[in-house]
């Protein structure tokens, strides 16, 4: 598949800042479960935390194929950093670009989209998951000020964030349409870090469960219309899922990377083992997993850029990529042998980090809902022929 010039500089850029920036360090930050704040600078003065925004807000300006690319890049370094750009990116910066007024635009876009702020996205609830509409957080409206009550879980950047994206029930009796949106500073009295969640993977960014207690906020930090949040997260969901698929991509790449070089550089039985059959065909189902995969992530990609329907697709592409993750980090593990089950090697942390993306941003079993439900609908009913 072939990219434009601007797709190609921002991949590069990924690229190297990855190699150079993220992957020497990413032991050490996974050890100490941090990710320098530094780091979130440098990667939007590359334009990298407003890759989509218009240049106008201080973004890239980019197309969505090229978001996906360097995502794929950066995962291939470490899929927490990554994790925690693509939350900044989409939805926070995309859907204050989307919704936002101008003034918000100027007051939270332009420093979100440079870097010089950072973003989170508080939806789930320890009782809520894949059911958003379900959320219990509440909003009540006080003059000019709305107080908010309740439980996130599971919130990503929930402690290193400095503004929260938050979806609360404003309106109980009116459903879906009773849930608006709120983007608003974290340094609020009433925006309390529960606690930093101990994870199997993405060890070193932050997961937290946040406690909203009466945590007032201005009117002015509604983001769109009052009832219109459960419309801003679903607009959101094509890109989420195509970009988990872009993480999964990077990180089964870089553990297919990692079994190459080790297949060519540990021998058994006389020749380095990449010239045993059992290696080379497992080597060979590894690549043509991560190959389809990149290729139903992109044409995805593409369809979102061209704004056609993508619903099918994009849970397609996050689906199989997914699960492509896990089969590929564990056949990595077993190329390496008993040294692959050892943190002094890189494919033990790609196998851990690999799994979550089986469960956010939807389930597999989410996904294969959705495709389904496509299905059933894309493909009329035959009537019986009469003998």
């Amino acid at each position: 598949m072939f990219f434009s010039d601007e797709q190609n500089l921002i991949r590069d850029t990924a690229r190297h800042f990855a190699r150079e920036q993220i992957a020497p360090h990413v032991a050490e930050w996974e050890h100490q479960h941090v990710v320098p704040r530094h780091l979130l600078g440098d990667l939007g003065k590359l334009g990298l935390m407003g890759v989509c925004v218009d240049p106008a807000w201080g973004g890239a300006g980019a197309d969505f194929v090229a978001y996906v690319l360097a995502t794929v890049e950066i995962a291939a370094a470490d899929a927490g950093i990554c994790n925690m750009m693509n939350v900044h990116n989409s939805p926070v910066c995309a859907a204050l670009q989307a919704y936002g007024t101008a003034a918000q635009k100027e007051r939270l876009l332009r420093p979100l989209a440079q870097g010089w702020r950072f973003g989170a996205f508080l939806l789930t609830e320890p009782e809520v998951g894949s059911d958003a509409g379900a959320i219990r957080t509440r909003a009540v409206r006080r003059g000019d000020r709305y107080v908010l009550n309740g439980v996130k879980q599971f919130i990503t950047s929930g402690e290193s964030a400095h503004v929260a994206m938050i979806l609360a029930v404003t309106d109980p009796a009116a459903g879906r349409h009773g849930i608006t949106c709120f983007v608003t500073a974290t340094d609020n009295a009433g925006y309390r870090v529960v606690r930093r969640e101990d994870k199997l993977g993405h060890r070193n960014c932050d997961t937290c469960q946040i406690a909203l207690e009466d945590m007032e906020i201005p009117a002015e930090d509604v983001l769109g219309e009052e009832g219109g949040g459960y419309k801003i997260a679903l607009s959101f969901l094509n890109g989420g899922r195509i970009a988990v698929a872009a993480q999964a991509l990077g990180v089964a790449r870089a553990a297919l990377d990692h079994a190459l070089r080790y297949g060519r550089e540990r021998e058994a039985f006389g020749k380095p083992i990449i010239e045993h059959q059992a290696v080379q065909f497992r080597l060979a189902d590894m690549a043509t997993k991560v190959e389809t995969a990149t290729q139903m992530m992109l044409y995805a990609a593409r369809l979102k850029d061209a704004g056609a329907p993508c619903l099918k697709e994009a849970s397609m592409a996050k689906l199989y990529a997914s699960e492509v993750a896990e089969q590929v980090t564990s056949d990595a593990i077993q190329i390496h042998g008993g040294y692959g089950y050892l943190s002094d090697f890189p494919v033990e942390k790609l196998y851990r980090d690999a799994r979550v993306f089986q469960i956010y941003e939807g389930t597999s079993e989410v996904q294969r809902m959705v495709i389904a439900r496509h299905l059933k609908g894309a493909v009329p009913l035959r009537r019986r022929s009469r003998a």
